[in-house]
């Protein structure tokens, strides 16, 4: 019997950025002013790509992250950069391309021999493609959710190989990668070994001298507003709380025209849900925002998920986020939609200009893979599964109305076999699948491998030779953050014309290294 998934290379990355000056551990979650030889350091995770489709979701929660002291150092007790809240539950599978602001604290400066994670609560979502049950319980041709057990003994994790020692100096920015592996982590029993060998890397990032999009994006609530400052407070679903700036070069979208006549700093409102792309972190702990994007109004639910199902009058999907972490809406759960009359479908541009031919309008547009968000219909949700009863079975499940759909950049990695500029050729080495009841029912086009991608003067390239379009060449691997638009142009078979991927961002795995 042929093994029944192949497991990513999925590459989770703490980024901690740090800048030289001291004071012992930290308590609070968004460092004030450090005094004497305080530093502020930041928490980012980013995720290089799965190799394989049927791993759909793997979620890990992060509950301790600290800076072991050198000897000699000024202070002997490891530095916390968490400062022990709740613990921050992170799908690493949605990072492929993007990466996700975590948290910041202020550490002393000195010298530092090694970087401590502590992991818990794993979850896996997988496609069953093989020709056998899993554990009598997970059907082939069928979505399985899986607790992994994580070895007692790599639970907490201890890198001190390169670059460390590490030192952290006075207006001197710091950055380190961590990556996490999963093909290397998972074992063949399923469980997590996280200290197994090569399974957490660490490198470390370019000098942090100019803003940089890899100190990730943030979700959270607007828990309060500073016009003469610039700037607002923003919780996380886990707890955290940070003061954002907003400068003269942040861009504000999506924001409806309820909250403002034109977007900018003044559409922003106590109880309004947003995400914050973080491009820097002040001496005094605060964030500095390049993006503020408008998520969703106090009053309204809303989600994001992956299509694998889909007609005229619904939908199915894997659900991939929800920013107020709702426990009605299950991550990695399904979610069967149905389109309420009048139901509105548009593309998240998020000020991107999207080209004429690509168009996201109506149920037509509509094709297995898509990332979406939805909004849910108040007294619409229904929990119609609960979950696994034993080792592995279907993930939970709910169903809700909709009356608005909108389109949303989605990710996927593989190798350039062809370029013809302003496009390139992408075989995809992952991409989400079809999920049916039988692999009969699915659209031919998911079979392939081959994926066009679409790039305009506003896609962005990081990770290439030269980043830029042409930093690009055949055999690179790469990451595509973008928008994937169905793309028959009439034709009845999809596999002669397969979707397109507009793609926003293109982030390169230098020597496929990743």
């Amino acid at each position: 019997m042929r093994k029944f998934f192949s497991l990513p290379l999925v590459t989770a990355a703490i980024a901690s950025l740090l800048s030289g000056c001291g004071m012992s551990n930290v308590t609070s979650t968004n460092p004030t002013q450090p005094s004497g030889d305080a530093a502020p350091v930041s928490l980012s995770m980013t995720d290089d790509p799965p190799q394989g489709v049927q791993v759909l979701f793997f979620q890990v929660s992060l509950t301790a992250a600290s800076l072991t002291p050198a000897a000699g150092s000024s202070t002997s007790s490891p530095v916390s950069l968490l400062n022990g809240n709740t613990p921050i539950q992170i799908d690493v599978t949605q990072l492929q391309a993007l990466s996700a602001f975590l948290s910041t604290a202020n550490v002393p400066a000195g010298s530092y021999s090694g970087l401590s994670l502590t992991f818990a609560s794993p979850l896996l979502v997988i496609f069953n493609q093989s020709d056998a049950s899993i554990a009598s319980t997970c059907a082939v041709g069928s979505v399985c959710q899986l607790t992994p057990t994580i070895d007692d003994s790599s639970a907490m994790v201890n890198v001190t190989s390169s670059p460390f020692p590490v030192t952290v100096s006075a207006n001197s920015p710091l950055g380190l990668l961590v990556d996490f592996h999963l093909n290397t982590i998972i074992q063949s029993d399923l469980s997590v070994n996280l200290g197994v060998t090569n399974g957490i890397t660490v490198g470390e990032l370019p000098p942090m001298t100019t803003p940089s999009p890899r100190f990730g994006f943030l979700n959270g609530t607007v828990e309060s507003v500073n016009a003469s400052q610039s700037e607002f407070t923003l919780q996380t679903p886990w707890g955290r709380t940070f003061t954002v700036e907003t400068t003269s070069s942040t861009t504000f979208s999506d924001f409806p025209s309820s909250a403002c006549a034109s977007e900018g700093f003044a559409c922003l409102a106590q109880g309004q849900v947003v995400q914050a792309q973080i491009s820097g972190v002040e001496s005094g702990g605060i964030l500095t925002a390049s993006q503020v994007a408008y998520l969703q109004a106090a009053n309204q639910q809303t989600v994001e998920g992956v299509i694998f199902s889909y007609s005229a009058t619904g939908m199915k999907i894997l659900l991939r986020g929800n920013p107020t972490f709702s426990s009605a809406l299950p991550l990695g759960g399904i979610a069967s939609v149905t389109f309420a009359s009048g139901t509105t479908f548009s593309v998240d541009a998020n000020g991107f200009t999207i080209p004429s031919g690509l168009t996201f309008a109506s149920t037509e547009n509509l094709t297995n893979g898509q990332t979406v968000k939805v909004d849910i219909v108040p007294g619409s949700i229904t929990a119609t599964g609960s979950g696994p009863t034993a080792s592995w079975g279907p993930p939970p499940s709910v169903s809700f109305t909709t009356n608005s759909v909108e389109l949303e950049p989605g990710q996927t990695t593989g190798t350039i076999s062809a370029i013809a500029s302003p496009d390139f050729t992408l075989q995809s080495l992952v991409w989400p699948p079809c999920i049916a009841s039988s692999t009969s029912a699915c659209p031919e086009w998911v079979a392939l491998i081959t994926t066009s991608v679409e790039t305009t003067s506003q896609t962005t390239y990081t990770g290439l030779a030269t980043d830029s379009f042409d930093g690009l060449a055949v055999d690179d691997l790469v990451s595509v953050n973008g928008w994937l638009f169905e793309n028959d142009n009439g034709l009845v078979d999809p596999a002669v014309t397969p979707p397109v991927i507009l793609a926003q961002t293109v982030t390169g795995h230098p020597n496929a290294v990743f």
